[in-house]
């Protein structure tokens, strides 16, 4: 059985500008190959509802599940929340429970529970809430949709949060075998052996190294006997 499909979103102007490089989307990746779950496409929108809106629909349509990171902050630009409700066509305001979440946490640290910091605990209608142990403001799912912040170690523990909570299938094992050749050499070797092995995912991924140039072969899949055999196989073709 094939496993449980993943597609992220992530939001943000400052993304899209080059001022901020995305770190999430690595983070996720790694994670979701250990649970079983195969992420296959990541989206880059900009702070634009029209925008979010529509790929938050088409991602949820598409996949079983769907990560998005940013635009859950206090500012006026952060505009997730309200992209996501008008996605899932759900009411938005502020949250019981998601206020006193806040307001335990300002009332620890001695500063207010002011109406930007209040926006933070506007949750569309019918969402759940996604812990957030380092700064408090939680996250949300609604549907197959988890809302997260964007800023990675706030990303990295909502995520801690979410992936015991979902359905995952066989981890991705790979080897890689690197060679001092180049593509075009083993282009034919590799086609050959993805037919054998077409069960398996086989990538060629070339690099310079001190003037010489090779290539990193990567075999995945979630049989490890097959990407042993694979593996087996190419060294000996290769004589390596």
């Amino acid at each position: 059985m094939a496993n449980p499909t993943a597609a992220m979103l992530v939001i943000g102007d400052e993304i899209l500008s080059g001022r901020t490089r995305d770190a999430n989307m690595h983070f996720l990746a790694g994670e979701l190959t250990k649970h079983g779950i195969d992420l296959k496409e990541v989206r880059i929108v900009s702070d634009d509802r029209p925008a979010i809106v529509a790929a938050v629909k088409a991602l949820s349509d598409a996949h079983d599940t769907v990560f998005t990171s940013g635009g859950i902050g206090p500012t006026h630009d952060d505009i997730t929340a309200d992209c996501i409700a008008a996605a899932f066509d759900a009411a938005i305001d502020i949250r019981d429970d998601a206020r006193a979440i806040l307001q335990a946490h300002y009332d620890k640290t001695g500063l207010e529970l002011n109406a930007a910091r209040l926006r933070m605990a506007r949750i569309p209608e019918g969402a759940t809430l996604i812990d957030n142990p380092v700064s408090m403001a939680p996250g949300f799912t609604i549907g197959n949709v988890h809302v997260m912040a964007g800023v990675p170690s706030v990303f990295q523990a909502m995520v801690a949060s979410v992936l015991p909570t979902l359905t995952g299938g066989a981890p991705l094992l790979s080897q890689t075998l690197r060679v001092f050749r180049g593509e075009g050499d083993i282009a034919e070797l590799l086609s050959q052996l993805a037919d054998r092995f077409s069960d398996l995912s086989i990538g060629c991924y070339p690099f310079q190294k001190e003037g010489a140039f090779g290539a990193n072969i990567v075999i995945r899949g979630s049989d490890g006997a097959r990407v042993d055999a694979a593996m087996t196989e190419l060294a000996k073709e290769l004589d390596t």
